[in-house]
């Protein structure tokens, strides 16, 4: 699933550690999902969706094989 995490990380100007406090993950969950290994719940997403004051669907980008 690709995804715009680190672009609308980089547009409020916080790091992978600030946002992972926001939202309550580690930052490993962050770096994960940034490089597309790891599919976040909906529960985390719509976290996301909430901090980033982004539709889920801005964020995340359903691919072919997913």
């Amino acid at each position: 699933m690709k995804n715009k995490l680190k672009i609308l990380r980089a547009i409020k100007n916080i790091s992978q550690e600030e946002l992972a406090k926001q939202i309550e993950v580690s930052r490993q969950t962050i770096n994960a999902m940034e490089k597309g290994k790891y599919v976040p719940s909906t529960v985390l997403a719509l976290k996301l969706s909430r901090f980033f004051e982004q539709p889920v669907e801005e964020i995340f980008e359903l691919e072919e094989e997913d």
